[in-house]
């Protein structure tokens, strides 16, 4: 038997137990092969609670500076890969207290004076997620200035923007990609928003009572840069509302993701021809030598369903738990985790691959013209002149079945043949009719006119400057 007091699970918990674990349950219920990636968490939060217990005097002056020396050891064997993860230890709490007490002794056994795994584990992991969310925070801002750079060089580029995938009105493609630069911002709002909420500290709320030592709560908060402490211990250590919060903000930012991408895909096919992707970011075919595949947008737009389904399992994970802490909490953290890799990595590849677009001009212009994109605009030159909009809409619906019947574009109809529907029509319609004068003339804010999307850029390039 090992040496070790807490190498044996019977010994880690309590005397009571007259049987060890089967082996098949300690498997089954190790959480330290994926747990470990707390590990700084874990450290960070073990030695601001000693700090603390020393400061009340419930550890003296020694243990502390025994559990500090002790605490820098591991951090530098985890670090270096040289740490000796135990699956008997269960997780990595009970792994890094093993170590500790091999270490220091007696000291590293007071270190877990006046906590519970229970408010640990939540304290680590809304460390960990704080950490991983300010990276978040950068990575949408890459991809946001990514596509506001792409855009700055496509105000006056035409392209058809679609209802039902159907072309409705001309739109410049700086204002298409600036709906997405909007999208992600508020996705960015929600990250900081939901920071406000995670940044609260559990520790000190113990198994779920709180504890009868003297623990300064408030102390330990300001030393982990929490912004307050959780203020009812069965909430404390039960709550995973703040992992619940996070997971709908990266299942709506996946969403947003892979519509983008799902844009790529269609402006990038022959069918559209658009634009183009650099090779890199691009496979081939083992059978089809001439294929070039987006494969990165389509797996960027598949990935938002694993991140979806991410958020339903911690949702069903949650609504049947009583108060307080329950052992389904384990399971909170594969899910967490793989949502933040999934994120992280979507939004660092993407960013740089809208960065690497090849825009068509042409192409875009050329399907604008297709579906009579400025029969709108026809129909409130009319209105201008006095026509109510419905009988200037049924005038144009039938300019639209004449052009459709000589197989030409609107602008190309002769003036006579307009004047014939309505009499009020004049030859300054032409520039009405035109892809540019439809742009231009769509001067409202927030509209896809060229000086009002310059306008949004230089907003979007102020709000994301470096700071």
């Amino acid at each position: 038997m090992s040496n070790d007091p807490l190498a044996n699970k019977q010994q880690a918990w309590s005397a009571l137990f007259t049987e060890p674990m089967s082996e098949l349950v300690k498997r089954y219920t190790a959480s330290v092969g994926f747990d470990q990636r707390l590990w700084r968490a874990d450290i960070d939060g073990s030695l601001a609670h000693a700090a603390m217990l020393a400061a009340q005097e419930v550890i003296g002056a020694d243990d502390l500076a025994a559990i500090q020396r002790g605490l820098a050891q591991i951090a530098d064997e985890i670090a270096s890969g040289r740490f000796a993860w135990k699956l008997e230890l269960e997780d990595v709490h009970l792994n890094i207290e093993a170590r500790l007490t091999a270490l220091v002794g007696d000291a590293g056994k007071r270190l877990h004076t006046g906590r519970s795994r229970n408010d640990q584990v939540a304290t680590d992991v809304r460390l960990w997620l704080r950490g991983e969310v300010d990276q978040l925070g950068l990575l949408l801002a890459d991809l946001q200035r990514a596509l506001v750079a792409v855009a700055a060089q496509h105000t006056d580029t035409v392209m058809p923007g679609y209802t039902h995938l159907q072309v409705a009105q001309p739109v410049s493609f700086a204002h298409h990609l600036l709906a997405y630069v909007e999208m992600f911002a508020r996705d960015g709002q929600r990250l900081v928003d939901l920071r406000k909420r995670l940044n609260q500290l559990p520790l000190g709320a113990a198994a779920l009572a709180g504890t009868s030592y003297p623990l300064d709560r408030e102390a330990v908060a300001r030393e982990l840069g929490f912004d307050g402490v959780c203020q009812n211990s069965l909430d404390a250590v039960s709550d995973r509302d703040f992992a619940l919060e996070f997971s709908a903000f990266a299942a709506i930012c996946m969403v947003h993701v892979s519509r983008l991408a799902e844009e790529i895909v269609l402006w990038m096919s022959q069918n559209f021809g658009f634009i183009d992707l650099a090779d890199r970011y691009c496979t081939g075919s083992s059978i089809m030598p001439q294929k070039r595949n987006p494969d990165v947008a389509e797996l960027a737009r598949g990935k938002s369903g694993r991140v979806i389904g991410h958020l339903m399992a911690l949702l069903t994970l949650m609504k049947g738990q009583p108060l307080a802490y329950n052992k389904d909490n384990q399971e909170d953290k594969e899910p967490l985790f793989d949502t933040v890799d999934t994120l992280a990595g979507t939004l660092r590849i993407l960013a740089e691959m809208v960065g690497g677009i090849v825009v068509k001009p042409e192409a875009m212009e050329r399907a604008a013209l297709k579906g009579y994109a400025t029969a709108t605009d026809l129909a409130d030159y009319l209105v201008k002149k006095g026509r109510p909009f419905r009988d200037a809409h049924e005038t144009v619906a039938h300019a639209v079945k004449l052009a459709l019947q000589r197989g030409v574009d609107l602008a190309e109809l002769p003036l006579a043949v307009l004047q014939a529907l309505d009499a009020s029509i004049s030859a300054d319609v032409s520039e009405v009719l035109s892809l540019r004068g439809s742009l231009a003339a769509r001067q409202v804010l927030g509209g896809t006119a060229p000086a009002q999307v310059r306008l949004q850029i230089e907003r979007h390039q102020q709000r994301l400057a470096p700071s």
